[in-house]
């Protein structure tokens, strides 16, 4: 018994993890396809695009975050009073970033006193870059390829992550996490390329300088990948920590972002302006209702999923992702401007809902498997303490 309970302690934390993990993502999904389709009938029909535009007004929604949340957990406990309710909320985050700083989450008397904001700071500045880079290349690419190549591309994201978490997070390669990713690629190309045809090649024709587009989105597509390990290498919480106290930083960090966007990339917009590449027009009617849904659940989204790359990883995340391609696909269907569901995005959709099992079964055994090991480490220590014990008493 005594050798299964650290075992049985872990596996107990891991499920938690995981059930909340899967809350987030069911949100992450519901909120991305709501985005998506207010976005496509704000352009299409609306007729109001200003891609940089709705790109600072959708980063800047995560500004929200950290006070809608704080706002949450004050409703759960009436009973306190607002000041000693905040001084213990900010002193959970604090000792956060103290933990990141220290990469433990044990933390020292000298790693307690540091003052861990202009770290954070810091790192909240370099992951804007990286997502600001990785999410404007879309809208940059958007009429310079076709957008077969462009979904293609742009979700190649979840091989990248993967990558990336190899060598700065020093995830081990293992041949069925490879094989997931691989098929998630897969399944992205099926839904791309499995329909082309007469108005393919259409698009094809009107695509200028496709190829130009086609590496803009593959510098975007590697940028994403890179901010999703980023964010997990720099601003998550070392293993160990618990799972509320992960979502509550997570929040902490995504209005980070979002204020960092809101004070730094106002300034390109003047710019655009003058030189005509995209006047600034604020929208009306219908068309700001709508922006206003879509920046909202891109707030939803956004914070669902730095919530799930902290809970999980950042492959296990990206993979994820791409199941919102399938579920645009049948939203699109039940909608009455909507186009019918293709042979190649079932399959593809299919393919990709096959390899996100495959990865979170292969996640789900590789915690299991350390936390076997830890138990084992364990056991033999007691083992050995019991046997040293046994020779000096002898």
């Amino acid at each position: 018994m005594r050798s299964r309970s650290p075992a049985a302690a872990k596996e107990l934390a891991t499920r938690k993890k995981y059930l909340l993990a899967a809350v987030f993502l069911v949100l992450s999904l519901v909120s991305f396809v709501v985005q998506t389709e207010a976005t496509a009938y704000i352009q299409s029909h609306l007729g109001w695009r200003k891609p940089y535009l709705m790109l600072y007004f959708t980063h800047c929604s995560l500004s929200v975050l950290w006070p809608f949340q704080v706002l949450i957990l004050k409703a759960r406990k009436p009973h306190i009073p607002w000041a000693p309710f905040l001084k213990a909320h900010f002193h959970s985050v604090r000792t956060t970033a103290q933990m990141i700083m220290a990469g433990t989450p044990h933390l020292s008397p000298s790693q307690a006193k540091r003052d861990p904001t202009v770290f954070m700071l810091r790192r909240v500045v370099f992951i804007t870059a990286a997502l600001t880079v990785g999410g404007s290349t879309w809208y940059v690419a958007v009429n310079m390829t076709t957008p077969s190549d462009l979904t293609a591309i742009y979700n190649c994201s979840a091989f990248f992550a993967y990558v990336f978490s190899i060598f700065m997070l020093k995830e081990r390669m293992r041949v069925d996490k490879i094989s997931s990713v691989v098929v998630a690629c897969v399944g992205v190309l099926i839904v791309a390329y499995g329909d082309s045809g007469t108005a393919e090649k259409g698009q094809e024709e009107a695509a200028a300088n496709r190829t130009l587009g086609n590496l803009i989105i593959g510098v975007g597509s590697v940028m994403y990948g890179f901010y999703e390990v980023l964010y997990k290498k720099v601003a998550c919480p070392p293993e160990g920590v618990s799972s509320s106290r992960t979502i509550v930083f997570a929040n902490a960090v995504g209005t980070g972002l979002g204020l960092t966007t809101l004070v730094v990339l106002w300034i390109p917009i003047p710019f655009f302006h003058v030189m005509g590449w995209e006047t600034f027009e604020l929208p009306h009617g219908q068309a700001a209702l709508l922006v206003a849904v879509s920046v909202f659940s891109n707030a939803v989204f956004s914070g669902s999923f730095l919530v799930l790359i902290s809970l999980t990883s950042p492959v296990l995340s990206s993979v994820a992702a791409l199941l919102t391609i399938f579920l645009v696909a049948v939203v699109d269907q039940m909608l009455p401007s909507g186009k019918p569901l293709s042979g190649a995005a079932i399959v593809g959709g299919l393919t990709i809902c096959a390899a996100f099992f495959l990865l979170a079964w292969s996640m789900w055994r590789e915690m299991a498997e350390d936390a076997n090991a830890v138990a084992r480490g364990k056991e033999d220590d007691e083992d050995w303490s019991e046997s040293e014990t046994e020779r000096d008493e002898a």
